[in-house]
């Protein structure tokens, strides 16, 4: 299971903290939060994954989609406090060439 929190908006930046698994079962279930937030205030996107356990390739896929709605708006996408695993992905798949990893 996993929980999408919408934090606050400051500096320009929507910071969203994620926990649990987002995988194919529940990736529809997070995108649709994010972008919810996301159209109702539009900036910057924050993620705090500290407490983020698990992904798979859909939710690779889906942080792709969200980057590219920001990216059509003039906006960035940041991933902070990503578990070494979970980075890991995003490095083989060269993700960190389109999005900010921390």
């Amino acid at each position: 299971m996993q929980e999408v929190v919408v934090k606050n908006l400051e500096n320009g930046t929507l910071n969203i903290v994620l926990s649990g698994d987002i995988d194919l079962g529940n990736a529809d279930e997070f995108y649709t939060a994010v972008i919810t937030a996301y159209k109702a205030t539009p900036a910057n996107l924050c993620f705090d994954c500290e407490k983020l356990n698990f992904i798979d390739s859909t939710t690779l896929g889906t942080f792709v989609k969200i980057l590219k709605a920001a990216k059509v708006d003039g906006y960035k996408m940041r991933l902070e406090k990503l578990q070494p695993k979970i980075k890991k992905l995003f490095l083989i798949c060269s993700l960190d060439s389109i999005m900010e990893l921390a």
